[in-house]
């Protein structure tokens, strides 16, 4: 028997048979394939390396509610990979998504060496997954019979091995398992092992440096197979997510059963969905935010890196706005067409456009010195020193691009126990020291009503124009809710290229693999973003400057021939409004 020195699970190893083997699997299988005929062994991991599960919306909830949802530990059923219903509601849903085998969920590269995998006569074929074999065998068995996959075996993990071993993580139960592979299979001459994980490759690796000692005899040990070509596969890396709306109702129904299983003199908190509004601004549609970029003149040699795009908002206040202002502003949903008048550098570092209403006589709002348009940032820079532009340079008339806004709020949801005795507004705030007892009072001598096209008339920070209100606000605007990008991942790239802590382009995502390890503090994640990012490009092949010029001249090629069609000269960008709550 091999000497397990990383104690990867507590209770006896082997008998080292098929029959044992077979009992780890979930695949139905009568008997596994004659060990005399193996000679590779191919093992595939299930989340974001073969299927594109995916993961809680970095634009939807702030960070910590990120690693609250991934937690083991959270819910009474467990988090976010420990639910079958967040897994169920990929797409459509399971009704919808079966028929047409999940299309586009999958990465297909991985799906086609698996199947090279099934016709190799002398490769037995393993799907090896956290998920637990309580939770998760009949969805995942419905998912891959979809796509028309047959693994020899399919291993998730079970509340206690064959031999009743603990797990005190997925990466501990993965290498029990394959270490019970390889010594199952003696005769297998190599392994590969597909994983997306940078952390987990780095641990299978290592593992398997260990095993090939032992089987070597290093210090003293006994071999029992024999050494083996191990080779473990990066898989490159992909982020997709639910539908924002459905996401944040299967997140509810998590909250509602673990509320309900709370009984009285339990010491578990209950728990409830809020909202935290980072600012209240006039926000800019996709479409006018590209053609907003084209005046950002950036240094020819400023990496992309370096830069942040934004061009989505007219800021009113860097907080929820009290019902004062957004009577002054017509309202959440309330639509107001806008020129830009000017652009300016602040060291280097901010871009910014300032602008003024197209109407002359309609009311606005802002706690800036002027409305303006925050267009990029430097790494580094904060929007709020757009506040400290003095000198703005004139455009000339063929870039006073006229646009559309929408007065709305730029949201976040996070989850927190329940507090009774907060009220509305100081729910509006992640924590009690950040809460405001009193909403601020837009009528403070500090700011001025604007004059004409909204310049301070007066020494304050100034703001809101003579107090002409236009009509009532058009009513409270939709959410979004369109998805991640779902396409394929690409090809499973070997070698040891780092990505950074996380999955899918934010450092707080955690897979099952994470769960149960000791020492892993609960990821943070800076959610105290005052502004959005440039909307996710289609083609990453273009650097962002390139996307906008190109779309910009689409825009001016689809203005030209409707000039051409209409006889008019209108050049209004009036693309569609974003609605009160800005996921994306």
């Amino acid at each position: 028997m091999a000497r397990n020195v990383y104690g990867y699970g507590n209770g006896p190893q082997g008998p080292y048979t098929l029959t044992a083997l077979n009992r780890w699997s979930v695949a139905d299988k009568a008997q596994l394939p004659a060990m005399e005929k193996i000679k590779a062994l191919h093992v595939y991991d299930f989340d974001n390396t073969l299927f594109n599960s995916p993961l809680p919306n970095p634009k939807l909830w702030n960070g910590p509610s990120i690693g609250f949802l991934q937690s083991q530990d959270t819910f009474n059923a467990g988090g976010w990979w420990h639910d079958s219903r967040i897994l169920a509601a990929t797409g459509e849903g399971v009704e919808k998504e079966e028929p047409r085998a999940w299309e586009g969920w999958w990465n297909e590269k991985i799906v086609e060496l698996i199947q090279l995998s099934m016709q190799q006569k002398d490769a037995v074929t393993v799907l090896l997954t956290g998920r637990s074999e309580k939770g998760f065998t009949e969805l995942l068995k419905k998912m891959i019979a979809s796509k028309g996959l047959d693994f020899d075996i399919i291993a998730l993990k079970p509340a206690a091995g064959p031999n009743n071993q603990q797990f005190s993580s997925t990466m501990k139960f993965k290498q029990v398992f394959l270490e019970t592979l390889m010594e199952s299979y003696k005769g297998a001459e190599e392994i590969r092992v597909y994983e997306d994980r940078v952390k987990h490759t780095k641990g299978f690796r290592e593992f398997f440096t260990d095993y090939n000692k032992r089987q070597n005899g290093a210090n003293g040990s006994i071999p029992t197979r024999g050494p083996i070509v191990a080779e473990v596969v990066q898989v490159a890396e992909s982020a997709t997510h639910l539908d924002p709306v459905q996401e944040a109702a299967e997140v509810q129904r998590l909250i509602n059963d673990h509320n309900a299983s709370i009984g009285s003199g339990d010491q578990r908190s209950r728990f409830a969905i809020k909202k935290t509004v980072y600012y209240t601004g006039y926000l800019i549609s996709n479409t006018d935010t590209q053609k907003l970029l084209t005046l950002a003149q950036l240094p020819s040699k400023m990496p992309d890196t370096e830069m942040k795009f934004l061009a989505n908002n007219i800021l009113i206040t860097p907080r929820p706005a009290p019902q004062s202002i957004l009577d002054k502003v017509g309202g959440i949903g309330s639509k107001m067409s806008w020129v830009v008048t000017g652009t300016a550098v602040f060291e280097s570092k901010i871009w910014a456009a300032s602008v003024r209403p197209v109407s002359s006589n309609i009311s606005y709002y802002t706690e800036n010195p002027v409305p303006m348009v925050v267009l990029a940032l430097r790494k580094g820079a904060r929007p709020v020193d757009a506040g400290k532009i003095q000198n703005w340079q004139p455009v000339p008339q063929d870039k006073q691009y006229v646009f559309e806004s929408t007065v709305g709020e730029k949201v976040l949801l996070r989850i927190e126990a329940e507090d009774q005795s907060e009220t509305s507004y100081e729910s509006l705030f992640p924590s009690k020291t950040h809460k405001r007892k009193h909403a601020p009072d837009p009528d403070d001598a500090s700011r001025r009503d604007g004059g004409p096209y909204g310049h301070p008339t007066g020494g304050g920070r100034g703001g809101y124009q003579h107090e002409n209100h236009r009509g009532g606000g058009a009513g409270r605007g939709g959410r979004g809710s369109h998805r991640g990008q779902r396409g394929n991942r690409g090809g499973a790239g070997k070698g040891n290229g780092g990505r950074g802590k996380g999955r899918g382009g934010y450092k707080n995502y955690q897979s099952l693999d994470d769960v149960g390890e000791k020492g892993n503090n609960t990821p943070t994640y800076n959610a105290a973003v005052s502004y959005e990012e440039f909307p996710p490009l289609q083609k990453q092949y273009q650097t962002p400057q390139q996307l906008v010029q190109q779309q910009f001249q689409q825009y001016q090629q689809y203005q030209q021939q409707m000039q051409a069609r209409n006889g008019n000269g209108n050049k209004g960008g009036n693309g569609n409004g974003n609605g009160d709550l800005q996921y994306s």
